[in-house]
């Protein structure tokens, strides 16, 4: 991962390779290709005609997009989920058009969405959601000044994108109020829990519906004339997007070489690449050696006690003191590391024990020359914070649930179909987002709807 003093050293390419390390691209040529179709159309009646942009569409499922340097722009598939039309594609499209037509991207103009930048990518290639969240607040204290003024030029110049295309600028508003209803709903949520969200152009105080400002520099895009008026393009966006994936997509998920998972109890973690597992490394579960042989790192269950983890590895195992001892929480869980001295024994090693449920999985890391022991131990512990519980989704190989259309009749509602697809309260929330209907409101008789399948 990039560190943030090196942000303004890298180009686009080298953010786009890093994007994908930690997410895959979403398979779907058809909508990829539609998603580009529609970017090349925006660019067309923009400032920047002729340039060369790059469109990406990632298997992920935050409803999120982004646009960095050297005209590159993310979305991704989660987002997807929450659109009803093409239209509303468009605008989400053409404002991130216009963070780089107005060179929000670079610069000192770029620190707020750059500060937003690194706290996605961050969250993406960490799976963390702290990293997100640390990221995300620095992202929204910058917002307060140039971020504001950034947000409401890249949605002027979108919704004049729009206008200059024949779409109703006015779906605009459409899709940044369901992106509101969104962020109020995972604030909620999130407040139930005693945490913090934020999410996707999250800078309104007030609904986007009733925003001044913002009504504002989107009502000019309707004095742009164009030679063309489209229609919202709903029917093409639902015929592109019928099964689009919702949630983690679990077919996507290759198995890892360098990953070690046990089934029975539920855990897994990641090996530094190109290591080689050993087979049947009793009395460890799992052991794994560098490829030129100089460095081990092994891992085995132990009944835990109530002690807390660092009282566990002196108290219990009697481990030596051990040297920048520390507290760690790979996948919020409660663990300890720190270095044990080799001494005139040998080299140092490095120690970890991390709980979960009833075990404390105890980590050793050597090597076989103290003068590499350093560098090494990067990789250490590297592995040792992908340490993660397995699922039961991922047990169970279950497919991932897709978004598909119904017609609604004159008895559809809600809690109808709640009952019918057995959706829990967040799943009903939810579905309420996704059609445009939160907190309250019932779809017509004729109305296309979302549901969940499975």
């Amino acid at each position: 991962m990039l560190a943030p003093s090196a942000w303004s050293a890298v180009t686009g390419e080298e953010i786009y390779k890093e994007v994908l390390e930690g997410t895959a691209l979403y398979d779907d040529p058809e909508l990829d290709a539609y998603i580009k179709k529609l970017g090349a159309e925006i660019i067309s009646v923009s400032e920047m005609a002729g340039e060369e942009f790059t469109f990406i569409l990632l298997d992920s499922p935050d409803l999120n997009a982004f646009a960095t340097r050297d005209n590159y722009i993310y979305v991704n598939r989660g987002l997807l989920n929450y659109v009803s039309n093409e239209a509303q594609l468009v605008s989400v499209l053409a404002h991130e058009v216009g963070h780089i037509t107005r060179k929000h991207v670079t610069g000192q103009e770029g620190k707020a969405t750059g500060a937003q930048i690194l706290s996605t990518i961050a969250a993406v290639l960490s799976g963390s959601n702290e990293v997100y969240e640390a990221g995300m607040a620095y992202a929204n204290s910058i917002i307060r000044g140039h971020g504001r003024r950034n947000e409401l030029e890249a949605d002027e110049a979108g919704a004049e994108y729009m206008a200059k295309l024949g779409y109703a600028p006015s779906e605009m508003i459409s899709m940044l109020s369901i992106m509101k209803d969104y962020e109020s709903l995972q604030k909620d949520r999130a407040k139930a829990k005693g945490a913090s969200k934020q999410t996707y152009h999250g800078i309104f105080s007030s609904h986007p519906r009733n925003d001044s400002r913002l009504r504002t520099v989107v009502s000019k895009a309707n004095a742009v004339k164009s030679d063309e008026t489209r229609d919202n393009g709903a029917s093409r966006y639902r015929q592109l997007t019928d099964g689009l994936i919702w949630g983690e997509n679990f077919l996507a998920k290759e198995k890892k070489p360098d990953r070690f998972s046990n089934m029975r109890l539920r855990v897994r973690f990641d090996f530094p690449k190109g290591w080689k597992q050993n087979a049947n490394p009793k009395p460890f579960m799992a052991s794994g050696t560098a490829e030129d042989k100089t460095a081990t790192l092994k891992m085995r269950p132990i009944a835990r006690t109530s002690q807390t983890p660092e009282e566990y590895l002196y108290n219990y195992l009697k481990v030596s003191q051990l040297k920048e001892g520390k507290s760690i929480a790979p996948a919020r869980l409660k663990g300890f590391t720190g270095i044990l001295p080799g001494g005139d024994k040998g080299p140092d090693s490095r120690i970890a024990v991390i709980y979960y449920k009833l075990n404390a999985y105890l980590f050793s890391g050597e090597v076989t020359e103290p003068e590499t022991f350093v560098e090494t131990d990067k990789l250490f512990v590297a592995a040792i914070n992908t340490f993660r519980p397995i699922s039961s989704r991922e047990i169970a190989g279950q497919k991932p649930k897709t978004i598909n259309y119904v017609k609604a009749t004159s008895r559809t509602t809600f809690d109808g179909l709640t009952k019918a697809l057995k959706l829990n309260t967040v799943d009903s929330q939810d579905l309420r987002i996704i059609n445009g209907y939160y907190p309250s409101g019932e779809p017509q008789a004729g109305d296309w709807i979302k549901i969940f399948k499975q």
